[in-house]
């Protein structure tokens, strides 16, 4: 199967790129909202590039592009944060060496000593997907007890909780912002063309990255809470998808549908 069958420039050429998280970003909003935002990507390949930047890991955004018909992604910035890849014209993710080593070399071996620390801790359940660079638990907010963060900080590692569901241990200083914006340097994309977006706190690293932003209008109140008074981050009202097109309507980033 050939995902990105006709010629386009390359991304670093397009007028715009959209780095989106996907669950309650991307995938957000009412169905209608979705299929404008879709259909006029596929009609704009030629001048807007698409990067998905997700803590779902590449096999599971693969699959959910066949099976849900999405708009197939020319990057993704998987794991939150922890994988960076090519999408190949044949739908197969090849990590790009170049920019994971340093994430690699930050993690090390340290997946199994993390698992073992956190093992039975109260409101953490571990997820059965085994990830490269990271960990990554359930969380039961009203059961989850709070050290968890410094046994994560003494391993020298990161922790992010999202959503007030999930718990995440990661590289130390490796994260969505991080991560879109080395990614952004390496395909030579001129920063004022990129809008990122998000809607819960595992975003806020890349909405406050400096790159121009947008938190759609379903963004959890604690996301909202922390974006107060960054000025490269649009506030959109619109839900999800259609909060997409509101930020690149009111940012000038490209024309979008009427009505839109």
């Amino acid at each position: 199967m050939t995902v990105h069958a006709s010629p386009r420039p390359v991304i670093a050429d397009r007028r715009m790129v959209l780095a989106t998280d996907l669950d309650g970003t991307f995938l957000g909003g009412t169905d209608d909202a979705r299929a404008r935002l879709y259909r006029w990507i596929e009609e704009n390949r030629a001048s807007v590039g698409l990067i998905f930047v997700t803590g779902r890991d590449p096999a599971f955004i693969m699959q959910m592009c066949r099976e849900e018909g999405l708009p197939w992604p020319e990057y993704v910035v998987g794991d939150v944060g922890t994988t960076i890849a090519e999408v190949r014209p044949d739908g197969h993710v090849d990590p790009i060496p170049a920019l994971e080593q340093d994430i690699a070399d930050r993690w090390g071996e340290a997946g199994p000593q993390v698992a073992a620390l956190l093992e039975g801790h109260p409101g953490l359940t571990l997820q059965p997907t085994a990830f490269r660079y990271r960990v990554s638990y359930d969380l039961d907010a009203a059961g989850f007890d709070p050290s968890a963060k410094q046994i994560v900080a003494d391993l020298g590692h990161d922790w992010l909780i999202s959503d007030n569901r999930y718990f995440d241990v990661l590289p130390r200083g490796v994260s969505k912002g991080p991560s879109i914006r080395r990614l952004v340097q390496y395909l030579n994309i001129p920063e004022a063309r990129v809008l990122c977006a998000g809607d819960t706190l595992n975003d806020l690293s890349m909405l406050v990255s400096g790159l121009p932003a947008v938190a759609v209008g379903n963004s959890e109140p604690a996301l909202v809470a922390e974006l107060a008074g960054h000025p490269t981050v649009y506030q959109a009202e619109a839900h999800g998808a259609a909060g997409i097109l509101e930020a690149i309507a009111a940012l000038d980033l490209h024309d979008i549908p009427k009505g839109a």
